[in-house]
């Protein structure tokens, strides 16, 4: 008997279009699947679905029917499968009801009348599962997104449920973590249906694989089946990853006895605008310098391709006399008249930079940087003394050239970032006196 099975399920949410069309499968006991699809195709109500969400929170109409672990989701609440069923969201901030990471990893387990006594040791063998054991007394509302990952993680594990369900769940994890999250998820013994935008990892540990168009189901296939259909029909899917153009693996740097990075680690791949953010002091230049290659790393390792690097007040390093030279200086004139351009400086080619406005100062440094054609890019702060419209612009402008390198954007414009970047990486507080 499957642990879930889903029969010709049709929903739609009150007032709108069908989001799920006969939509039919079944999960066995143990068993790992990636749900692939474009936006809005439906896999996130799928997953409602088999947590009983839809249709019992998520009102709409609902045909078919979803039975999971012999339980018809039409007769119960959600709170009734809670035992069996878990999910982590994409996004943790949704899910967290406790202001302690301890607090929050035993409510569950309170919630589905498990023995006192039972509580506080599984409530820490999930967080150890996930690496989060550091974190048990921390409060959840000083956590990165990635730490509320692993913590909603652990929530979920601690339950010790038969079926996980997972949306988006490395949406906020680096590239290292990410990978460390699915090889966890893989030595699970629960089923577990993982619905991820990017399909490169979930499909490099799963054993099946599902893909939804326009709320139907339209590829259920064994992984290596599945991988056939997706270069015929969707090649975007496929498992490659792009390429790294910089990795800074358990770097330490102090200045004089200040500590200022302890063990960081970031990767920054080729088609993607990472920002890096965090309070004032916690490092955040240092590490960017040291991606770049400006700085070497007392402990730890950092390589990258060829880099770029526009420091803070750029302006003041401009060096002489015509725009155009300036741009010139590390290409040729022909790319310079290019570049030029494509920042809003042509007919400036002949000016003397000093004679610019601040603003056209800091986008001619940017064209500099730019005409040598780096394949990893570090902008300090290039939006401080900015105005909105060429914020936007800079944001357009880097999301547009995103594919032609990596980009690192060190920045405390949080709604910029979230903006511009496909990956935040917050940088915490830390002591800052070498022990």
């Amino acid at each position: 008997m499957a642990l879930a099975s889903v029969e010709r399920l049709r929903f739609s949410y009150t007032g709108g279009p069908p989001v799920l069309d006969d939509v039919s499968f079944e999960i066995a006991d143990g068993e790992h699947i990636a749900l692939l699809g474009a936006s809005g195709s439906g896999k996130s109500t799928l997953l409602r679905a088999l947590s009983a969400l839809v249709p019992h929170f998520h009102g709409g109409r609902f045909e078919g029917r979803v039975v999971v672990a012999g339980i018809d989701t039409r007769d119960v609440r959600p709170s009734k499968l809670a035992g069996t069923v878990a999910s982590v969201f994409q996004d943790p901030e949704d899910q967290i009801v406790m202001n302690k990471v301890a607090n929050e990893t035993a409510f569950g387990l309170e919630n589905i009348g498990v023995e006192p006594g039972e509580i506080w040791p599984r409530a820490e063998e999930a967080l150890s599962l996930v690496g989060a054991a550091h974190l048990a007394e921390r409060l959840t509302g000083e956590l990165s997104g990635g730490e509320l990952q692993r913590v909603s993680l652990a929530s979920a594990l601690a339950l010790k449920p038969r079926l996980l369900l997972l949306d988006e769940p490395t949406s906020q994890l680096d590239p290292e973590a990410a990978e460390a999250f699915f090889d966890l998820v893989e030595r699970l013994p629960c089923a577990v249906l993982v619905s991820e935008q990017r399909p490169a990892r979930p499909l490099a540990h799963v054993a099946r694989v599902l893909f939804m168009d326009a709320g139907r189901i339209v590829l259920d296939a064994p992984r290596d089946d599945a991988l056939a259909w997706l270069a015929e029909h969707h090649a975007l899917y496929l498992p490659h990853e792009p390429d790294l153009v910089c990795r800074v693996r358990d770097v330490s740097f102090a200045y004089g006895d200040r500590l200022v990075l302890e063990h960081a680690s970031l990767e920054v791949r080729r088609g993607e605008v990472v920002a890096l953010t965090g309070p004032n002091g916690v490092g955040k230049t240092t590490l960017a310098q040291i991606a770049a290659g400006l700085l070497r790393p007392e402990t730890g390792e950092a390589t990258r391709s060829r880099a770029a690097y526009l420091p803070q007040d750029p302006g003041r390093h401009l060096v002489t006399e015509r725009v155009l030279d300036e741009v010139a200086l590390g290409s040729d004139v022909e790319r310079a008249r290019a570049v030029l351009a494509r920042l809003g400086l042509a007919g400036h080619e002949q000016r003397h930079p000093r004679d610019l406005s601040s603003g056209e100062r800091e986008r001619l440094a940017l064209a500099a940087v730019l005409a040598t054609e780096p394949a990893f890019l570090v902008l300090d702060e290039p939006t401080r003394g900015v105005d909105p419209e060429r914020k936007q612009a800079l944001a357009r402008l880097l999301r547009a050239e995103a594919p032609q390198r990596g980009t690192l954007v060190v920045t405390h414009d949080l709604p910029w970032a979230a903006e511009v970047a496909d990956r935040i990486v917050p940088l915490g507080v830390r002591e800052n006196v070498r022990a």
